[in-house]
């Protein structure tokens, strides 16, 4: 099948690009500017890109024809908020004139669950597009989602700061608002799933997780997931506009998005019209399971466990490498990097990082560190390494566990397994460019976590600043 898909520079045009390329599609990707669309080089390779704003005038003659299915994914949540919803209107519009002009079967858009007569003025602007995507020519299946729960999604990043930051909540009473969230890779189960599926031709279906919940249920999920002591307090006294600036000034997202989220939050988005899962076999998983999923150390793990529970297809041209990433969100970041004069050299020296050989800066100071993690019941620096000059994946390194290594891929990703309140990753990688990357990551559990990284910010400068320093600069003998 060759698919239009619009919207994937967003969170879910992103996660199911990979998905449909799998399964075996030709993927046309749809993108106001091609500069914005940061995907992984061999999937851009199986994909055509085209450069097209559905808020301009419409020009269906640089429009594909042979076209088979198309995904509409275009939403604008972050927009100006008075003039959004004419602008969602006017995107889908000018869709639906290009897409009338292909050979198209089906359009498949994705919507938020509207089930309350008094909408939020953005589910109400989700409910005209539906409308205006109507049309005699081809058939269109919309999926209505309430809460995306996934690693990226605004849902999720907002509960994920509230949570992470604040031990105690005074908070609106949106919070008991009741939801059905719904884990990322079921979103994507379904929208792949609907593919030229007969049964879903001309229909609209919610599309839930097994469970009604409160955002203070889903808060406090989350805080025992994290292993966080939380309590909330919920107040009438805050309103709407409050709610936003209290969203805004709390979280990370932006002023647009905390109003636009806040005024959505009113709204119950429960599922009334569940039989798609019967259609598509496919039973969620529970919220619990997708936070599990959420903070998972690969990204992309739809791929990687795919619908076959193999490893990356070779069809995608895919290596492990190319999905073991530490997280983006709700993260502190040390990063440095300097050419490499000598790669093979600061590639022997990665790779005889820890044991007796230490690392390359300040020694005396991770002794300390690890002497300090034995004492309050972790594992130090006792371990060691297993073998000198020789690193595999799942190999324990001192404090370290390694996730990922490979001299051809030159990179090396190690997964801390000291006493910490949060989570750390290092990493070191040499690009095309022959520059090395070396990057500290640490996601902080609570407040005790944060506090942690700011005591700690002083020493990283020198200890880290030394270490790439003397990786790319020490000789060894062994050489």
């Amino acid at each position: 099948m060759r698919i239009l898909l619009t919207g994937v520079t967003g969170y879910v045009g992103k996660r199911i690009l990979p998905v449909l390329i799998e399964q075996g599609h030709e993927v046309i990707c749809c993108v106001r500017e091609k500069s914005r669309l940061s995907i992984h080089k061999n999937l851009l390779s199986k994909t055509e890109i085209i450069e097209v704003d559905f808020l301009e005038a419409v020009h269906p003659s640089l429009f594909p024809k042979n076209i088979d299915i198309a995904y509409y994914l275009i939403h604008s949540m972050t927009t100006s908020q008075d003039k959004f919803d004419a602008l969602e209107s006017r995107a889908a519009e000018n869709f639906k004139k290009y897409i009338e002009s292909t050979q198209v079967k089906q359009v498949i858009y994705l919507s938020g669950i509207s089930n309350e007569h008094k909408l939020s003025k953005h589910l109400s602007s989700r409910r005209k597009v539906e409308d205006i995507l109507k049309s005699d020519y081809y058939a269109l299946t919309v999926l209505r989602a309430g809460i995306i729960v996934g690693s990226g999604s605004a849902s999720f990043e907002m509960i994920r700061d509230i949570v992470e930051k604040l031990p105690v909540m005074v908070t609106p009473k949106w919070i008991l608002t009741k939801a059905q969230p719904i884990a990322i890779r079921d979103v994507i189960r379904f929208l792949s799933g609907v593919i030229n599926h007969p049964k879903c031709f001309n229909r609209t279906f919610d599309i839930g997780g097994p469970e009604i919940l409160t955002y203070k249920d889903m808060m406090l999920k989350y805080a025992q997931a994290r292993k966080l002591k939380r309590k909330i307090y919920t107040t009438v006294l805050i309103s709407p506009r409050i709610s936003s600036y209290w969203l805004f000034f709390i979280t990370s997202v932006s002023y647009k998005l905390a109003i636009s989220l806040a005024d959505s939050m009113k709204n119950e988005v429960i599922c009334e019209n569940n039989d798609l899962q019967e259609i598509l076999n496919i039973q969620p998983i529970s919220y619990d399971t997708a936070l599990k999923y959420a903070f998972i150390r690969i990204k992309q793990n739809l791929v990687l466990s795919s619908w076959k529970d193999s490893m990356i297809s070779s069809s995608l041209g895919l290596s492990l490498s190319d999905f073991i990433e530490v997280p983006d969100f709700g993260c502190y970041k040390d990063k440095k990097q300097l050419p490499v004069i000598d790669e093979e050299r600061a590639l022997h020296n990665i790779w005889s990082i820890g044991g007796e050989r230490g690392y390359y800066y300040a020694n005396w100071l991770w002794k300390i560190r690890g002497f300090f993690d034995q004492l309050i019941g972790g594992v130090g620096l006792q371990r060691g390494r297993t073998l000198p000059g020789n690193i595999n994946p799942g190999d324990a390194l001192d404090f370290w566990r390694v996730l990922y290594a490979s001299r051809e891929k030159k990179r090396l990703l190690l997964f801390a397994e000291m006493k910490l309140p949060g989570e750390a990753w290092l990493e070191f990688k040499i690009d095309e460019n022959n520059i090395l990357h070396q990057t500290a990551t640490f996601r902080p559990k609570g407040i005790w976590g944060r506090l942690y990284w700011i005591a700690t910010s002083p020493f990283h400068y020198f200890i880290f600043n030394g270490m790439i320093r003397n990786i790319i600069e020490t000789k060894d003998s062994g050489l």
